[in-house]
């Protein structure tokens, strides 16, 4: 650690977090001791804090205190998290019909925020923006198991930062002092919104001039980002990167294989959004660690059922830090698997298998076979001269295709992605093939693959007017 990060880290950074009122150094601290706790230890820890929470939230929420007494739930009885299960499920319709209600009585100062678009956890496929409240404690928590996970990898806040990003929370509040505070921390920014042949070369040439530590961004622009650079000839291996953290999206595992290559750097995968949380993260040796001190993690069926480890479904998050405003069982639109086996580097922390995508990743044959969107996306990606594609699923009779094409592009490759299509979603399957001069990213500056408006279980009849 050079002397510069050191007094970014153990001075700056949390005089910072101070001022703001956060705990976030206080809690890092804690983190990083109770990671190396068995697993019992940890359920124990949160077994405890979760009735704490509970009963906390069963007194001040008026929203919760409705459901306690409605299904006779007393959090004082409760003895482990499968006590969960007598809960709801909270997902965006419920919080956006009850955002006052879902205040704590007498809480702290809150923050608005409002998610939109669609990608990992934001505000679902519909596009309809989710207004909801954070409170000093759960910031806090998420700072601080952030913290935790980026220095597993030998990086620290004030060593050299190069983020690609598109939020609107970011990008619209480049003010004076969240400059200076960005340029203390060594913290550059780069827009992810528009990524344009030009751009992508003004990308690559501030890289290479920064030549950051550490690089955080979504998947798919740091790869484009990659293939550009591999494209130009460009050699970003030698400029000292340690490791790239990409969250937001599914990472595909050429995405990972580009990126490691191009920068010279292991890919660190980070799940979590800012409604759900800093929800997990990857570690040296390959594990997708949950943050579990703070945020207990189940997983769903379509029908509302718990999934049994290692079998798949909707991710389901309950954070420990929001009693200000209260994530219980909150959906996230998520598929994955949580696994039940130690990770080599010892820490306790239970591990995420896999984080599948979301639930509009998947896409739905007409005879109600539910798959993920690589079923497709294998097809149109290992086209030549394919620069950019969507796969969209209008409904279970018909999918639209969005190529970008270069001069490589052969038009039989259309003919292909129709019968490979068809092979997989039905014969009498509409399958469209446009080509288009661009696709843009989401509002986010995120972007999607697959998008689909068909419901996994939905009716056949309903699914083809969907």
């Amino acid at each position: 650690m050079s002397l510069y990060t050191a007094i970014c880290s153990r001075f700056l950074f949390p005089l910072h977090e101070r001022i703001k009122g956060h705990a976030s150094l206080a809690l890092r601290v804690r983190l990083e001791e109770s990671q190396w706790w068995s697993a019992e230890q940890l359920a124990d820890q949160r077994d405890r804090r979760l009735r704490e929470f509970l009963v906390d939230i069963g007194q001040r929420v008026p929203y919760y205190r409705e459901i306690f007494r409605q299904r006779g739930f007393d959090p004082q009885s409760l003895r482990s998290s499968d006590a969960l299960t007598a809960l709801p499920l909270l997902d965006k319709p419920d919080i956006r019909a009850n955002v006052e209600r879902l205040k704590a009585d007498g809480h702290g100062p809150l923050t608005r925020y409002n998610t939109g678009g669609a990608g990992y956890n934001t505000g679902g496929s519909s596009g309809e923006p989710l207004i909801f409240f954070m409170g000093k404690g759960r910031k806090s928590h998420d700072v601080a198991a952030k913290w935790r996970a980026t220095r597993w990898w030998d990086v620290d806040i004030g060593d050299s930062e190069l983020v690609v990003w598109g939020s609107p929370v970011e990008l619209g509040a480049q003010d004076r002092i969240r400059r200076l505070r960005d340029g203390l921390m060594r913290s550059h920014l780069l827009p992810a919104f528009e990524m344009s042949p030009a751009n992508l070369d003004r990308f690559v040439a501030t890289i290479r001039a920064t030549r950051p530590a550490m690089l955080f961004g979504y998947p798919s622009s740091l790869s484009l980002i990659a293939m550009h650079a591999r494209e130009k000839k460009v050699d970003m291996s030698s400029l000292g990167i340690k490791v790239a953290f990409v969250t937001s999206e599914k990472l595909y595992d050429e995405q990972r294989a580009v990126i490691s290559e191009v920068f010279g750097c292991p890919v660190a995968n980070g799940y979590g959004a800012r409604d759900a949380g800093f929800i997990a993260h990857e570690c040296p040796s390959g594990s997708l660690h949950i943050s579990a001190e703070d945020i207990i993690v189940e997983t769903v069926r379509p029908d509302g059922t718990r999934s049994a480890r290692g079998e798949a479904g909707e991710i389901v998050v309950t954070h420990l830090g929001t009693a200000d405003f209260p994530f219980v069982r909150y959906r996230t639109g998520d598929v994955g698997i949580v696994g039940d086996r130690p990770c080599p580097c010892g820490r306790g922390l239970p591990v995420l298998e896999e984080v599948q995508g979301r639930t509009t990743d998947f896409v739905v044959a007409q005879d109600g076979t539910v798959m993920h969107g690589l079923a497709l996306i294998y097809t149109v990606r290992d086209l030549p001269g394919v620069e950019r594609f969507r796969i969209e699923q209008i409904s279970i009779d018909q999918t639209v295709v969005k190529l970008v094409t270069g001069p490589a592009f052969d038009p039989a490759g259309e003919e292909r992605i129709i019968r490979d299509f068809k092979g997989r979603l039905g014969a009498r399957v509409d399958v469209r093939v446009e080509r288009v001069a661009a696709i843009a990213n989401e509002s986010s500056g995120k972007f999607r693959y697959v998008i689909s408006r068909v419901k996994a279980g939905m009716p056949v009849q309903e699914a083809s007017r969907a």
